[in-house]
């Protein structure tokens, strides 16, 4: 798959398609609640998601910059580290952490049509409207990569509306509440551990940028543009949702939102901007903002089983690797990815049945665990430092060592919200980067003994 379908915009918006537009539409809140309604903790919380993706973008971007090969981050493993290494995260991603970020964000995106329409959806109803349209967006992308391209330009530009709006609405037009609230005293707030429980959903109103380096190939001039999109897209993603942050509690006031869901919050400003009708027309930008995180979720994930048959690190590697040949697209790994998809879809709809992930869900998990992987790269970009491929100080040191700050801070907060669950699911999203090891160096040793034998 060497055709470049892809230039620098479609990059950038890639990643800010995926983060903005989901999570902080359905976590600030949870973020507030966990700070206590404190405001400046929680634009804190906000800047330490920031160390996170930011530094974690400068310092994959100097990998990026030496690499234009298909697999993105699988990839990075493969040059940087070891085989066994890339084909153990190449599992994790495509089994786990992808497919559980398109299965919640699907299903947030049936919450608001429910809303939209004035539906009364039970569970059942919010399942099948999000795998209904999880399904359409997956036959999109795989019938022609161009016009997965176009829609997440689209969807990304559409997203800025709601976002905008009551961002300027709510910090240049509203009655200044922010600062007339009865905060509590930040020392104090930040004295309590409970304002760590924000750093999960934090995570993941931050992630998904990673799954741009899963197209890098198909972008044109990669080693220049995946790295140029890595940096301003984080950026622009930080800037989006203080303003937002900002705009939505100065309008509303620190104890309506902590009174009500983020979903009510979002109509309630609509409808003090826009009145009844305008706030519908937000809801729409907001159910296109989020399903085009969907749309850029999925655009990545059809291609990961490929990428990883290429390498011949996943089961069936020859039937994976097929292409069509009049599209370019790989009809069989994506059919991998959506089947894939269908299953967490099934055990997504179980956790929230049976309450199994109180104040969390699937996808917040696989996240944290990703950024635990995602450490070993930046600490081989510390070596490739130390041994001279890298001359700058702040590209080889600083910049690592504040992504891997970003992600231990990540972690602590997964575990401090439910230890026992959360240690559980990382330890089995390890397990099945162990499986992805073991697969590949099995697969290796018999290929070598099938050398020896033809020899």
């Amino acid at each position: 798959m060497s055709k470049k379908n892809y230039g620098l915009l479609t990059a950038i918006t890639m990643i800010v398609g995926i983060v903005v537009g989901s999570g902080i539409f359905f976590k600030s809140s949870s973020i507030l609640k966990a700070t206590d309604g404190n405001i400046f903790l929680s634009i804190l919380v906000f800047l330490i998601g920031a160390i996170a993706i930011v530094f974690g973008s400068l310092t994959l971007s100097e990998l990026a910059s030496k690499t234009d090969k298909p697999g993105g981050v699988v990839t990075y493993f493969e040059e940087f580290t070891n085989k066994g290494l890339a084909s153990g995260f190449g599992w994790f991603q495509t089994f786990i952490y992808a497919p559980t970020i398109i299965v919640v964000v699907s299903w947030v995106s049936s919450v608001y049509i429910g809303l939209l329409f004035n539906l009364n959806l039970e569970i059942e109803g919010q399942i099948l409207i999000g795998a209904g349209f999880m399904t359409l967006l997956f036959l999109c992308n795989t019938l022609s990569a161009k016009v997965g391209g176009f829609t997440q330009n689209i969807a990304t530009f559409i997203k800025f509306l709601p976002l905008l709006a009551i961002g300027i609405a709510g910090i240049f037009f509203a009655d200044p509440q922010i600062f007339t609230t009865n905060n509590p005293h930040f020392s104090t707030a930040i004295e309590s551990t409970a304002w760590l429980a924000a750093l999960a959903p934090m995570a993941f109103s931050y992630d998904g940028w990673i799954l741009t380096t899963s197209i890098s190939h198909e972008i044109k001039d990669a080693k220049r543009n995946t790295p140029k999109a890595l940096i301003i897209a984080p950026i622009i993603i930080l800037s989006i949702y203080l303003f937002y942050f900002l705009g939505i509690t100065n309008m509303l006031g620190v104890e309506t939102i902590l009174s009500m869901s983020d979903v009510d919050a979002v109509m309630l400003a609509a409808q003090k901007i826009f009145g009844g009708f305008g706030a519908k027309l937000i809801l729409v930008f907001v159910v296109v903002s989020i399903l085009g995180t969907v749309n850029g979720c999925i655009l990545s994930v059809i291609r990961m089983p490929y990428s990883l048959a290429t390498k011949n690190m996943i089961f069936k590697s020859n039937v994976f690797v097929k292409e069509n040949k009049k599209n370019n697209m790989p009809v069989n790994s994506a059919l991998c990815a959506f089947v894939t998809c269908l299953i967490w879809y099934i055990l997504h709809y179980l956790t929230l049945k049976f309450s199994i992930l109180p104040r969390s869900d699937i996808s917040e998990i696989a996240i944290i665990a990703s950024y635990v992987m995602y450490t070993i790269l930046y600490v081989k970009v510390m070596i490739l430092k130390r041994k001279g491929e890298i001359t700058s100080v702040v590209k080889g040191w600083i910049f690592p060592i504040l992504g891997i700050l970003g992600a231990l801070i990540i972690l602590i907060g997964g575990l401090y919200m439910n230890f026992t669950v959360y240690l559980l699911y990382i330890i089995g999203c390890l397990l099945v980067v162990a499986a992805g090891f073991v697969s590949y160096k099995h697969k290796e040793k018999n290929n070598k003994t099938n050398n020896l034998m033809k020899e």
